[in-house]
């Protein structure tokens, strides 16, 4: 493994912010820094969006934020609503000012994927989502589309990480993968399928809300599950996950269509995840598509890359606690 290239762990990205790299309106919460990636955090106002966009090479997000495109404009520092099936762009706390050998990559939180809110970022002069250039120095912005579920935000809540990389990953540094099949048990517990016209879920309600009212449990007693279209659920790996303390892995697709379904990648593992004696399964979000689709017991649906760390984390995942160690199939930490 090189050490001048690879994902930069916590202490790396303590230093970035000590150097101004990385700065924020606000201090950083104690565990926004995780071993290998940086939450980020809402800022103070929505803009309800006619539409998703890009900026392309030439402009800045902040000057394309106008009618017709900006519907309105809300204010979320005493908590505000944001409704399913609308799009919404809301400024991050956090900016940067990388050096011109380190870039990001950033995904949904796992809790924000597994309540099925679409979330990317954006930042100025791009025309790719949740990619930051090497060198990039301005703000960064989330476009959030919830699904199922409208959720009540605060400026400050977390939906989305960024990973950062120094050098550029390399066929020889991705090579290492592993498949990632689905559980579909022949008795008992298979998943969960979301309800719809449910109560809002409020972000900051840690395990305030009643499971029953939001999903439904699904049971197979012939190891094979039909996603319906357009409905959302919760499954679970066939496999155990483990990421060693010097590597980092992403969840991706095995194809860019792999039947008539969507995996809904809330992706980042970081190391240490399923250590300790505490073996872990992968969550996985999955969306049925136009048709009904019927998935069987040990299909493969998605796959890990791994790639190395650029040193090893001062924590790893799990110390001391985390809320998905040791998982397997597991909703997200806000209902009881």
């Amino acid at each position: 493994m090189s050490v001048n290239s690879g994902i930069l762990p916590d202490t790396i990205i303590h230093q970035l912010f000590a150097d101004g790299a990385i700065t924020s309106t606000t201090p950083l919460d104690t565990d926004q820094v995780q071993p290998a990636s940086l939450d980020l955090r809402l800022g103070a106002r929505a803009y309800r969006l006619r539409a998703s966009f890009l900026p392309g090479p030439a402009r800045k997000i902040e000057t394309l934020l106008q009618p017709p495109l900006v519907m309105h404009e809300i204010d979320l520092s005493q908590g505000a609503v944001l409704e399913t099936g609308c799009v919404y762009l809301v400024p991050l706390l956090e900016s940067l000012a990388l050096p011109a050998d380190i870039n990001g990559r950033a995904n949904p939180k796992s809790s924000t994927g597994r309540i099925d809110v679409f979330t990317r970022v954006i930042c100025d002069h791009s025309d790719s989502f949740d990619t930051i250039p090497a060198g990039y120095h301005g703000p960064l912005w989330i476009e959030v589309c919830p699904r199922t579920f409208s959720i009540l935000v605060r400026e400050g809540d977390r939906l989305a990480q960024i990973r950062l990389r120094r050098g550029k990953a390399t066929a020889a540094q991705t090579h290492d993968t592993q498949t990632v099949s689905i559980a579909l048990p022949r008795e008992g517990l298979a998943g969960y399928r979301a309800k719809r016209h449910s109560a809002v879920v409020d972000l900051s309600n840690i395990g305030g809300h009643n499971q029953a009212d939001f999903w439904e449990a699904l049971t197979t007693k012939d190891g094979q599950l039909i996603l319906d279209p357009d409905e959302f659920y919760i499954l679970a790996s066939k496999e155990d996950i483990r990421i060693p303390p010097h590597m980092a892995a992403e969840m991706a697709p095995i194809a860019i269509d792999i039947g008539e379904f969507r995996v809904h990648y809330a992706g980042f593992f970081d190391p240490g995840f399923g250590t300790g004696g505490k073996s872990s399964k992968a969550v996985l979000e999955v969306r049925g598509r136009d048709v009904p689709f019927l998935l069987g017991d040990g299909q493969s649906i998605a796959r890990l890359v791994f790639e190395p760390m650029l040193a090893k984390p001062a924590a790893l995942y799990g110390a001391p606690t985390s809320h998905y160690q040791g998982q397997g199939l597991k909703l997200s930490k806000l209902f009881r």
